[in-house]
């Protein structure tokens, strides 16, 4: 068997890696050449994917950036991003590039599965057309199905062998293709009917956390005004054995999906004349938070006798969650902007990201960023820390992320 997958980035190398080591030949697509050589050299990018398990994948997997391979391949999976606009609105040009492509060398009896997190009808309605320039019908000629990712990078006790696949196919045929073709690699398989549930599916997985953080982040808002600690109230709440599930609040949310996917939802509800105003207001509070840390920063150096213009702000952790190095919508970046423009002086220290070249700014050893610190901001909580010990000789600390564990007469300020 013969697997192609278009989209070598964070759920595209995972996948094909699984396949090859699964004994399936497989054929990886990239735009970017610097990443075909990098997998031809067995050298990996991502996290989840140590060298070692790249290179023992090398003798199933070729990568390349060319489209002709697939046609010889059994399967493909399309896995490119899926962003937003400036204006918030979906962006599926590298989507319909690739489906266009992908339709150019599309052959009977194939079968194409998009995995991008998409809204509700893009498999049908605007991928399936470009296939079928063919001449190939889908669902008749060809099989087309959706399967949203579900990677959490740095995630270890949940992967793609045992976290449950979501299927919906275009037909029943299409859905039984599909989940013959991912038993080879995942352990359970969900059949949803069509396209349009898969796809709402994973919509719903993320804006159900989306929703929740931006509720918890809107009473850390109120807890702060009102002098409660919001860690303690949330700790005390987590006690109830049923009913409650916990959130923590937070700088912000960062990465590929969750400032990302609830858009894509609301903007296709507009075509139905439906306001999401849930999904809006939970966009609209996450998106503030940045400016309210900033904000209660100000107030931290200013009870102090210290003005933001001019501080030294040492920033621990600028990836958009612990123990990986990717900063895609990561608060801590709007954070660096704000400080910036009020004249701070900020380093960061992040092992996992070495240098932030907007900023031109590079990670910092942690005993060097401490150094000399007005104030030390901790917006990623990365392993390997004591960030309890940071609070040593008076050094004023501010916990985004609840790390620390205050004292009375500690230097401690948490969000």
């Amino acid at each position: 068997m013969r697997v192609g997958i278009v989209g070598l980035g964070y759920v595209g190398l995972p996948l094909a890696v699984a396949f090859a080591a699964a004994d399936v030949e497989v054929v990886g697509v990239d735009v970017d050449q610097r990443r075909v050589d990098a997998i031809n050299a067995g050298d990996s990018y991502i996290e989840d994917v140590p060298d070692s398990a790249l290179q023992a994948a090398l003798g199933h997997l070729q990568a390349t950036t060319g489209y002709e391979p697939l046609a010889e391949a059994d399967a493909v999976l399309i896995c490119v991003p899926t962003p937003l606009t400036p204006n918030r609105e979906p962006e599926l040009g590298p989507l319909l590039s690739s489906a266009q492509k992908l339709g150019g060398v599309l052959r009977a009896g194939q079968l194409v599965v998009l995995e991008s997190t998409t809204y509700p009808g893009t498999t049908r309605e605007r991928v399936a057309p470009l296939l079928e320039r063919t001449g190939l019908r889908a669902g008749v000629d060809f099989h087309l199905a959706f399967s949203p990712e579900r990677v959490d990078p740095g995630r270890t006790d949940f992967t793609l062998v045992n976290t449950p696949k979501v299927i919906g196919g275009l037909t029943e045929a299409c859905g039984d293709a599909a989940e013959a073709l991912y038993r080879i690699v995942c352990d359970e398989i969900i059949r949803v009917a069509t396209p349009e549930a898969a796809e709402l599916t994973k919509l719903l997985e993320n804006i159900f956390r989306a929703v929740n953080i931006a509720l918890v982040n809107e009473l850390a808002l109120l807890t702060d005004r009102m002098g409660i600690d919001i860690w303690e109230v949330i700790d005390a709440a987590s006690t109830k054995p049923y009913g409650f599930m916990r959130f923590e609040p937070g700088p912000g949310m960062g990465g590929h999906c969750l400032p990302v996917d609830p858009f894509y939802l609301s903007w296709r509800a507009r075509e139905f004349d439906m306001a999401t105003e849930f999904i809006e207001l939970a966009g609209k509070v996450n998106q503030q938070m940045p400016y309210h840390c900033v904000a209660k920063l100000q107030r931290t150096l200013n009870d102090r006798g210290l003005a933001v213009r001019g501080a030294r702000i040492a920033l621990l952790g600028v990836s958009y969650k612990p123990g990986v190095g990717d900063v895609r919508e990561s608060p801590a970046l709007k954070i660096i902007e704000l400080l910036l423009k009020l004249g701070a002086h900020v380093v960061y220290h992040d092992p996992y990201v070495p240098s932030l070249e907007r900023f031109e700014l590079r990670s910092t050893p942690l005993e060097q960023a401490l150094e000399g610190a007005d104030l030390v901001l901790i917006v990623t909580a990365h392993p390997g820390i004591d960030y309890d010990a940071l609070a040593v000789d008076g050094t004023c600390v501010f916990d985004l992320r609840g790390v620390t564990h205050p004292a009375v007469d500690s230097q401690v300020v948490r969000l």
